[in-house]
């Protein structure tokens, strides 16, 4: 008797601990759905899967990520013109409900249309070029290409995509991120970007 007490008493409280945060997240991912049935859409897809290689794939990103450069595109310390009327609206709150919702999202991936290129990119992906000075790019965004709450998960990205960002870090365009980016760019030639960019396209 004492003990069925105890477990009464103990789904009581896991019920009032667990539902609060249920509820919320259900709150979060309605608020994210209803900005990306807004507008998001159009470009990056409903679930973040984005069909055209000019915009990326959300779908599967870390949602720490996704809310840092949402802030930085309203802030200006990210440039696009595409996204800055997108955020002019956006609430930190809404930055990280969209971070949330994406991140939860199946990433995509499609097999490589060069798997030549790809397997130079695999080798710089993961080894590096001792002769360029260029680092494995594994030994910061992890051997799957998953990144983490600070770095972009690359796998899965649309090749095109990935090839312009390196293309933006190398001319220095784009900045907003982390510098060390900065120095590895510069030092890439044009088939290292387009060859690391062919590998994770299809991770």
């Amino acid at each position: 008797m004492r003990m069925q007490r105890f477990i009464n008493v103990f789904f009581v409280a896991l019920t009032a601990l667990v539902l609060p945060g249920l509820a919320a997240a259900q709150a979060d991912e309605a608020r994210a759905k209803k900005i990306i049935g807004g507008s998001c859409f159009l470009c990056h897809g409903a679930e973040g899967e984005s069909a055209s290689e000019v915009f990326p794939r959300l779908a599967g990103q870390n949602a720490e990520y996704i809310a840092k450069q949402l802030e930085n595109f309203k802030s200006g310390k990210r440039k696009s013109s595409a996204m800055a009327s997108m955020v002019t609206e956006l609430t930190p709150e809404d930055m990280i409900a969209l971070g949330q919702f994406y991140a939860s999202r199946q990433p995509h991936k499609e097999p490589s249309k060069d798997a030549q290129l790809a397997a130079v990119g695999q080798y710089i992906y993961h080894v590096g070029n001792k002769f360029s000075g260029v680092p494995a790019c594994a030994s910061c965004h992890g051997p799957e290409g998953a990144g983490s709450t600070t770095l972009p998960r690359l796998a899965g990205q649309h090749a095109a995509y990935l090839d312009n960002q390196l293309k933006q870090f190398n001319k220095r365009e784009r900045n907003n991120d982390n510098a060390v980016m900065l120095s590895i760019a510069e030092k890439m030639t044009a088939l290292e970007m387009a060859a690391v960019s062919e590998y994770l396209s299809g991770k």
